[in-house]
C-alpha cells in the first residue's frame, strides 16, 4: 500500500492466527515488544499473549524478537520467554530483520514483521520488502515522544482503511 501503511491491522497480537499465516504463506514473524507483546517497560505476558506464543511455537513459526531498546530492558524479557533478541536494533533500519532472516534461512516471502509503530516497525518491514502486520498499542504509551508520533500515524493508518483494509 505504501511505504508507511501497514499491510494488515490487528486488534492485537493474539488476532494473527496459524491460518492467517499459512494462507499468506508466512512462516517467521519478527516481533516488537513494547506495546505489541507486553505493556511498555513489563515483563510479564497477558496469559492470552503467552498462549499465543505457545500456539505459533506448536505451528512451527519461527520468532524473534527485535526491539529498539536496549539489552537491560530486551535481554531479561526475552531470555524469560524463551526467544532470541536483537536489541537497539534502530528501526526502521533492517538490520534485525536481516539477522532473524539470515537464522532462519527464510526468502522475505515467508516472513512478516509484528509491530505497534509505524515510523519504526512499519517503515523497517516495508523497507526491507516483508510484510507489515501492525497491532494496536497494549496500553497508552509513557513518553511523550511516542504519543506525539501516535498523531503523527493518524495519515497512514486512515489511508489503510480507506484503500479497504480492515481491523483484524
Amino acid at each position: 500500500m505504501g511505504l508507511l501503511t501497514p499491510d494488515y491491522i490487528f486488534k492485537d497480537v493474539t488476532r494473527i492466527t496459524p491460518a492467517f499465516l499459512r494462507r499468506h504463506g508466512i512462516r517467521g514473524l519478527v516481533l516488537d515488544v513494547d506495546n505489541t507483546l507486553t505493556e511498555h517497560g513489563s515483563h510479564e505476558l497477558r496469559p492470552q499473549v503467552a498462549a499465543w506464543l505457545v500456539l505459533m511455537r506448536e505451528n512451527g513459526i519461527h520468532m524473534m524478537i527485535a526491539s529498539n531498546n536496549v539489552e537491560q530492558r530486551v535481554a531479561p524479557f526475552a531470555q524469560k520467554i524463551g526467544l532470541d533478541y536483537i536489541s537497539f536494533c534502530c528501526k526502521p533500519s533492517p538490520y534485525g530483520l536481516m539477522a532473524a532472516r539470515r537464522k532462519w534461512g527464510l526468502p522475505r516471502s515467508r516472513m512478516a514483521l509484528v509491530g505497534d509503530q509505524i515510523f519504526t516497525d512499519a517503515w523497517a518491514g516495508a523497507l526491507y520488502g516483508i510484510r507489515v502486520l501492525l497491532v494496536r498499542p497494549m496500553a497508552r504509551d509513557p513518553k511523550p515522544s511516542v504519543r506525539l508520533k501516535r498523531r503523527l500515524e493518524k495519515p497512514f493508518l486512515l489511508r489503510y482503511y480507506k484503500n479497504g483494509g480492515k481491523l483484524l
